[in-house]
């Protein structure tokens, strides 16, 4: 028996890395829990820059619609900015949970201080702007990058070498208890860098899955009294004219 459908969204169009994302993410659900990851039919390959990120939301969106006319109980955006989460919890009926959201979250639950471990130089400042959204700016104790491209995590032999000896290396340098993963191509290098350096290691992909589970099985959505209500049905223009059709999310 099927207690619930969780969609998992991967904001980039690379479906090797959709197909890992989704891996790990199924390796935290409950039984009869239903779960598909997809990436969307349009957008950037990979994630690297605000240029990257606005271009995937649309697609994002667009998934969170097909979504809502399958019937899923709630989405996990695989993307460690988070792209479109605000506007997605406008248009889902069911909770929506960004991974780098969940992860810090989770990361703080664990000590007094987080690190973060991601892929390029040029990503720090979203992370450290999220985490001062979320309200942890003083738990986030570092911001590092690996200077490893997103989609090299799956050609680059040397990829986990590099991103284990980085979070080895933030434990220490920011005297953080723990370290989150700022990356959704990381997920599947979780436990084994956990267990080289010796402290909580947090793959934002099965803290979201389980944040949305649980927020579904407690009966709980995003209050739609304010911020987060359905946008107003108005007509778009060219590629995005499909988004100004009311009859995309549920009643």
């Amino acid at each position: 028996m099927i207690s619930m459908f969780i969609k998992v969204i991967n904001p980039n169009t690379t479906w090797s890395m959709t197909a890992t994302i989704e891996a790990c993410a199924r390796a935290v659900t409950a039984p009869g829990t239903r779960l598909e990851a997809v990436s969307p039919r349009m957008g950037p390959a990979s994630i690297e820059s605000h240029y990257d990120e606005a271009l995937a939301v649309p697609g994002v969106l667009a998934e969170i619609l097909r979504g809502e006319r399958d019937g899923a109980d709630g989405f996990v955006i695989a993307c460690f900015g988070d792209p479109g989460l605000d506007a997605a919890r406008e248009i889902a009926t069911g909770p929506v949970v960004g991974i780098a959201e969940a992860a810090m979250h989770t990361a703080s639950f664990l000590g007094r201080g987080f690190s973060v471990v991601t892929t390029l130089g040029r990503t720090t400042g979203r992370a450290r702007d999220l985490a001062e959204r979320y309200g942890l700016r003083d738990a986030c104790r570092g911001v590092h990058a690996c200077e490893i491209p997103v989609l090299a995590l799956e050609t680059d032999p040397d990829a986990r070498k590099i991103v284990t000896e980085a979070c080895f290396d933030a434990l220490g340098s920011d005297g953080s208890d723990a370290v989150v993963l700022g990356c959704a191509g990381m997920a599947d290098l979780c436990a084994q860098i956990s267990a080289d350096i010796g402290a909580p290691v947090i793959d934002g992909v099965a803290a979201a899955t389980l944040t949305v589970q649980s927020l579904v099985t407690l009966g709980l959505t995003t209050g739609k009294r304010g911020e987060f209500a359905a946008p107003p049905v108005k007509p778009y223009s060219g590629l995005l004219a499909p988004f100004g059709r009311a009859e995309g999310t549920r009643g």
